[in-house]
């Protein structure tokens, strides 16, 4: 008969598994906090609100389990036929996964939208995790009780971490909080894997991280981007060709600039990460498109993957 001791050492090795979805309003650090995790760009981030448009996961896996973590976009009031199926994405990620994980910017004050997405996670009745994010921005790290009273009488955490994505405090914490509280199991990808999106994907994400970054507030949220080239001419270089679509003319200008000059900044900071991201050299080509009211468009929302 196996010892009690035995079976406490035995349920300790026991590796657990499963998906956790990261949800939070716009710019609360989830997808700064996935790539941080994960070691890898596979997630767009820029300050602009509803940067992430579709669900992306990405995979850890250590020797205690791994944690496939759901990159949901932020919670917002929907306007367009992409904000509706993006909305969608968040409700369908918080009924498939084993534990939720509500990120909230703990260095702005509490406001109708953190109570909307505090009331998503109550509805989903599922196991969650409260991450106080962007610690590193506050003056007094007791700035953080009253918040973490607030929360704690609000749901049955399971935990309450304070972190930082973008300084990379505590996240190993959470981490390994988010494995103890998955359900025992295998692992479900290999143990390679880091996303379940397609080079493609992560490529026009990245563009699109750029884009915004370089036009500032002109252009928030009326970008799309598509890669309809990749191709690996050889082992160590590759030819890709993204388009960068808007609404009107007068945004292709923006994004095109004087002479070129902003389009040329925005590929040689793109070139720069895709080429980290695969390990070797790239020819990257922009090209910029005018496809007029495309939020609206369901045909070309399916095109661009964004369902």
């Amino acid at each position: 008969m196996e010892s009690s001791e035995n079976k406490v050492q035995s349920t300790k090795n026991k590796a657990h598994s499963g998906y956790v979805a990261l949800i939070g309003r716009p710019n609360a650090g989830k997808s700064t906090l996935l790539n941080r995790v994960v070691g890898q760009k596979i997630a767009a981030v820029s300050d602009k609100p509803q940067t992430t448009r579709f669900r992306i996961q990405g995979i850890i896996t250590k020797p205690e389990g791994q944690a496939v973590f759901v990159d949901t976009p932020g919670v917002h009031q929907p306007g367009y036929e992409l904000n509706r199926r993006m909305m969608t994405a968040v409700q369908d990620a918080l009924l498939g996964v084993d534990l939720v994980a509500l990120i909230r910017d703990a260095s702005v004050s509490t406001g109708n939208g953190d109570r909307f997405v505090l009331d998503l996670v109550k509805r989903s009745e599922k196991p969650a995790l409260l991450l106080l994010n962007k610690i590193d921005k506050l003056e007094e790290k007791s700035a953080l009780l009253p918040l973490i009273d607030w929360y704690r009488n609000e749901y049955d955490w399971r935990e309450i971490i304070p972190i930082s994505a973008l300084k990379d405090e505590m996240t190993d914490v959470l981490v390994a909080s988010v494995l103890r509280h998955l359900p025992e199991g295998e692992p479900i990808f290999s143990e390679d894997e880091l996303t379940d999106q397609s080079l493609r994907v992560l490529v026009s994400e990245i563009v699109r991280e750029k884009v915004l970054r370089q036009s500032g507030d002109e252009i928030p949220y009326v970008t799309a981007v598509v890669t309809e080239r990749f191709e690996e001419v050889r082992e160590d270089f590759a030819r890709i060709n993204c388009v960068i679509v808007v609404e009107r003319t007068s945004q292709k200008k923006i994004i095109i600039g004087k002479g070129a000059s902003r389009l040329k900044e925005i590929g040689i900071a793109a070139r720069r990460d895709i080429e980290a991201l695969l390990g070797h050299r790239v020819h990257l080509e922009l090209f910029v498109k005018v496809e007029e009211d495309w939020r609206n468009d369901a045909r070309l929302l399916d095109e661009y993957g964004l369902a």
